[in-house]
């Protein structure tokens, strides 16, 4: 063969030992995150070393696995087994463990002993969006989106069934007992009395944990059940019998016969809810809900994690999670975490039907946003103004004025162009559609680690002269 061929053999060996700077491009999404990760206050991760004492062996560096994690995220990569293995397969991951090789243990404790200050890291990438004029608040979109949880719908049950579980439950322990009773007789009869006890039969053992852990979620059911009414009971006021006084009139301002109307049914509601919860218990995850996924046609074991981004560059610019299925109460929770996050206020905000509550837009921390929230979602456009469905309000009146002009019509078309992007970019680019942790405290950070990766993703773009809206291929 005349052909000549590059040696090689796999038994080469290396004159030199190799630098770990060989073995990426200069480009590469890894020598960013090992890069800014020098620019970020790790303190408080530090800090809770200088707590322990320095017996046992050496540590892994809190860089190194600060660095292992967000790059995982930014990848989607989330799985502390998969990033184990990754560091002995894949060049990228290697290279940011310094050729080292964290087990899944190791990765998984750090997550959650430092997860607190991996959450704060959000502000600190934002932070450095804002350095690099990424992010100009002119026009903010908040949205929430379904993040499944780390349990199944399989494991969700209804009130009904818990009682019915109690009840058989209850029957096995009292049977269990009373058989318990009847063998203890037996032995002080052909022993005699004062001999060491005897445990507990596993299965009775068994079946009172169970009793017991049914008894609480049914206890923590009817006092959620609960707190939701007295909430209610704020909102609404039973009219009395014939025509008020002067003073009960002058004392209770005039109130829309709409919102009336629609703060009797949630209070009526709410207390046939207190009588017989309706919300399914979650053994696996209780703070997680059965939510209406409406991408997917199907109820879940979710989430309801809420965003709120730029329209310059697509920037999330708060990032918040909930349990509450409707997106309803979440609009002036998500402007104030804009305000706390940016230390700014946004010009205009813009959101969609699901977040219309005319009591929320009164509220004075609105005051100075150009708030544009659409009152007649999911109606024919000839329909709103006479439908009984939809508010008639003075705000709701003021709103479709502002939504029928050119300005409000170019400002809120831009609102699915800025925010659905965003939930693209996480869940089909990156493929993160479940929360690794669980419980809401836990959930919320890891959202804002996963939020404060797509900012890094869009820093990174920007300093390597990539289009920071063009989507970045997740490596397979």
């Amino acid at each position: 063969m005349n052909k000549r061929f590059r040696v090689c053999g796999l038994d080469q060996p290396f004159l030199l030992p190799p630098s770990l700077q060989d073995w990426l491009p200069e480009d590469h999404l890894a020598r960013f995150i090992a890069d800014v990760t020098n620019e970020l206050d790790l303190s408080a991760i530090y800090a809770q070393y200088e707590r322990k004492d320095s017996r046992g062996l050496s540590a892994y560096h809190p860089l190194l696995l600060t660095r292992l994690l967000l790059y995982g995220y930014c990848i989607g990569v989330t799985s502390s087994r998969r990033i184990e293995r990754a560091t002995h397969d894949d060049v990228a991951f290697r290279y940011l463990a310094a050729d080292q090789h964290p087990d899944h243990d190791t990765i998984a404790s750090f997550r959650c002993e430092h997860l607190d200050a991996l959450a704060g890291l959000f502000v600190q990438a934002l932070q450095l969006c804002q350095k690099a004029g990424l992010v100009k608040l002119g026009n903010v979109s908040v949205d929430g989106t379904k993040i499944l949880a780390n349990a199944s719908t399989r494991r969700s049950v209804p009130y009904e069934k818990l009682s019915e579980r109690e009840r058989y439950w209850k029957e096995t322990v009292e049977r269990l007992l009373a058989e318990a009773q009847r063998t203890d007789e037996e032995e002080d009869q052909r022993w005699g009395k004062g001999q060491p006890a005897d445990p507990l039969p596993p299965e009775l053992a068994n079946a009172q944990s169970r009793l017991g852990r049914i008894r609480q979620a049914k206890r923590e059911l009817e006092e959620e059940a609960q707190r939701q009414l007295d909430a209610a009971k704020q909102n609404y006021t039973p009219r009395k019998r014939g025509r008020p006084t002067k003073e009960e009139s002058a004392a209770q301002p005039p109130q829309d016969p709409q919102e009336q109307q629609n703060a009797k049914n949630q209070f009526r509601r709410a207390a046939q809810n207190a009588d017989h919860p309706t919300r399914q218990y979650n053994f696996v995850d209780p703070d997680s809900r059965v939510m209406k996924d409406m991408a997917r046609k199907c109820f879940v074991q979710a989430y309801n994690a809420q965003a709120a981004a730029d329209s310059h560059a697509q920037v999330i610019v708060a990032a918040e999670v909930t349990q509450e299925v409707v997106d309803r109460h979440q609009l002036l929770p998500m402007v104030a975490a804009v305000k706390q996050a940016t230390g700014m206020c946004p010009e205009t905000v813009t959101a969609d039907a699901g977040y219309w509550d005319t009591v929320t837009l009164r509220d004075q921390a609105l005051v100075g946003i150009q708030m544009l929230v659409a009152p007649d979602g999911g109606l024919p456009a000839a329909e709103p103004p006479e439908s009984s469905k939809v508010p008639h309000t003075e705000e709701a009146r003021q709103m479709r004025e502002r939504l029928a002009s050119e300005e409000g019509k170019a400002l809120y078309a831009m609102r699915k162009a800025v925010i659905e992007p965003v939930f693209g970019q996480i869940k089909e680019i990156r493929n993160i559609r479940r929360f690794r942790l669980r419980g809401l405290k836990r959930v919320a950070a890891e959202w804002k680690l996963i939020c404060a990766t797509h900012n890094f993703l869009k820093l990174f773009r920007h300093r390597m002269g990539i289009p920071v809206n063009e989507p970045l291929a997740t490596p397979a």
